[in-house]
């Protein structure tokens, strides 16, 4: 069985290595991508089977614009995404209650960063099961 491919999308580089090795650990072919036009040609090459999106990249709103495209894109709809984000510490709001609201934020799961590697994996198994 072909290993799972996880695309993650965040401009901090230090994330995507520490996150990649976390991944690589568990047997996943993880791809990476550090702004919007990036993630949009990654995930056009790759067929991704998850996605992990950061919000704020080039612009504040990148990630939100990625999933809104993402998700209204036929081809690409059914591939869940892990928001995984400080935008809460940043700006104060919590995120976390407006998750699941597909019309606002239209992603699958949603946690603040830092994450423990362990949860990370959880979220990430339970995403690609369903």
């Amino acid at each position: 069985m072909a290993a799972k491919r996880i695309l993650i999308i965040d401009d901090d580089v230090d994330f995507i290595e520490s996150t990649r090795v976390v991944l690589e650990t568990k047997g996943y072919e993880v791809f990476s991508a550090q702004n919007k036009q990036e993630g949009l040609k990654e995930i056009k090459s790759i067929s991704p089977n998850l996605i992990i999106l950061d919000v704020m990249m080039d612009k504040m709103s990148d990630g939100f614009e990625l999933a809104r495209e993402f998700k209204a894109d036929a081809k690409h709809k059914n591939i869940p995404i892990l928001m995984l984000t400080a935008v809460g510490a940043k700006t104060g709001f919590k995120f976390s209650a407006v998750g699941g609201d597909n019309a606002w934020l239209p992603v699958d799961d949603y946690c603040e960063k830092p994450i423990e590697p362990k949860k990370l994996i959880e979220k990430v198994e339970k995403l690609l099961l369903e």
